[in-house]
């Protein structure tokens, strides 16, 4: 069916997309808006204002503009790796035996070794148009620290990242990567913020989450003189950003003439994932076309799948608005021996809304399943991925098998999010045969439930 398209599909530079594509503005039910948890109303500009640039909060509000330009400095930057390839994975499936043909875009061309350099550059521009001098934010495994790092000694400005305390200590190198590019890396929680002693008071030992690295993140920016706050997924503007990677999967889908049924990608707060699917979901929203969209999460961290649709707080510390979206109550923190990565405990409102809708579904898999799917990548195709992205493949790897049980010829598009030479930890606990599952209980669950905002 696609013996005469190339093994791996690049783009010509021409053809990297020069506006994002909103794909909230073609959402028959917009995302509920983000709140104010003192007064129960939205957030007005104003009031975000001391977190986020003020451009980056017009894109935040904006649900209504299909496509924004993206700033010509973006677009030179993206040009260092992007466009990034649509590879057929002829020997996924030579191995599998199946029908199903599995194509995957792979974002991991570049330093920061994932997606969330095309989210992280444009917020680094924005930060610097304003004038600022730096910009605090989390980050879990490390990519989108490494991102934003990256993207911040380009544009000059100072960077200060708060790294989940359990990746801190398992992944030094992607930290020294951080370091290199002039950023300042604090494992939290810590003692160097009011709601880093406050939890780590209330929880002794802990081994952190991104609930409680994006307390102390905003917080320091909103006490900080010049500063503001970015995150590297879950929020409107970041989704946006990351159309580009669907932008380019769908031109090259057309190009060649391939004509995608299942579209998978892994879901953690939601930016490769909604950021791959963005303009197929566009066509399903008009009904121009029609595609089956899989969001793939760990069994351990399960927002979707069991979460509850519900207005939360994004932090621990409780000290950011409200968002409504698929969680499992701010207070979650994954277990200790969780080395998948996706560890957040909420979801992208924008894809929230979607899964509520009806327009895509989820399933949730466990984390010795995703490193054996992994270790099949690696070895028929050549790039060791990671554990974030191996959540995707084994998403697609089922859906492949299923076709083999069927005979159907399905096409298969997955998101290939990034490496995973930095998470050789996770690996190693894999190969030694020492990781374990873990699913969390439904009485573990009503726990966070039952701090939900009333509102």
């Amino acid at each position: 069916m696609y013996d005469k398209i190339p093994y791996k599909i690049y783009l010509e530079e021409n053809e990297i997309p020069s506006a994002w594509y909103n794909l909230r503005a073609d959402m028959p039910v917009k995302p509920a808006p983000l709140l104010d948890p003192a007064t129960g109303k939205p957030l007005t500009f104003e009031q975000m204002q001391p977190i986020f640039c003020d451009e980056l909060i017009r894109q935040e509000l904006d649900n209504d503009t299909p496509y924004i330009d993206i700033p010509g400095e973006v677009q030179d930057f993206y040009k260092m790796y992007r466009p990034s390839p649509l590879t057929h994975a002829v020997f996924l499936e030579k191995a599998l035996d199946t029908p199903a043909h599995i194509f995957y875009k792979f974002e991991g061309n570049n330093t920061s070794g994932s997606h969330k350099l095309n989210s992280a550059i444009a917020q680094a521009y924005y930060a610097k148009k304003q004038g600022l001098k730096g910009v605090t934010t989390e980050t879990g495994a490390g990519q989108w620290g490494t991102a934003l790092s990256m993207s911040c000694s380009f544009m000059g400005l100072d960077c200060k990242v708060f790294m989940v305390k359990v990746s801190y200590e398992q992944k030094p190198f992607r930290r020294e990567v951080m370091r290199t590019y002039g950023a300042s890396i604090t494992p939290s929680p810590s003692e160097t913020t009011e709601v880093g002693r406050r939890i780590l008071a209330e929880h002794p030992g802990t081994t952190g989450s991104l609930g409680c690295a994006i307390s102390e993140a905003v917080e320091t920016a909103v006490g900080t003189e010049g500063y503001r706050y970015v995150l590297g997924s879950v929020l409107n503007q970041v989704l946006l950003h990351q159309s580009i990677i669907g932008m380019e999967a769908k031109t090259a889908c057309e190009k060649y003439d391939i004509h995608p049924d299942i579209i998978i990608g892994c879901a953690g707060g939601g930016s490769n994932l909604g950021g791959l699917i963005s303009p197929f979901m566009g066509e399903k929203l008009r009904g121009e076309a029609d595609y089956e969209i899989i969001a793939v999460e760990p069994a351990s961290c399960p927002s979707f799948t069991r979460g509850k649709f519900a207005y939360d707080f994004c932090d621990t510390g409780k000290v950011t608005p409200l968002a409504k979206m698929y969680t499992l109550g701010c207070d979650f923190i994954p277990s200790a021996n969780h080395a998948g990565g996706l560890r957040f405990h909420g979801m992208s409102p924008v894809l929230s809304q979607l899964y509520h809708d009806g327009y895509m579904k989820a399933v949730a898999v466990e984390q010795t399943g995703v490193f054996e799917a992994a270790e099949l990548f690696a070895r028929t195709e050549g790039i060791l991925p990671a554990p974030e992205s191996s959540h995707a493949i084994r998403g697609a790897i089922d859906e492949a098998l299923k076709c083999k049980e069927t005979g159907e010829e399905k096409t298969i598009i997955l998101g290939l999010t990034g490496t995973g030479y930095f998470d050789l930890a996770a690996y190693a606990q894999f190969n030694d045969r020492t990781m374990s599952d873990y699913i969390p209980t439904d009485e573990e669950l009503e726990k966070g439930f039952a701090g939900l905002p009333k509102v």
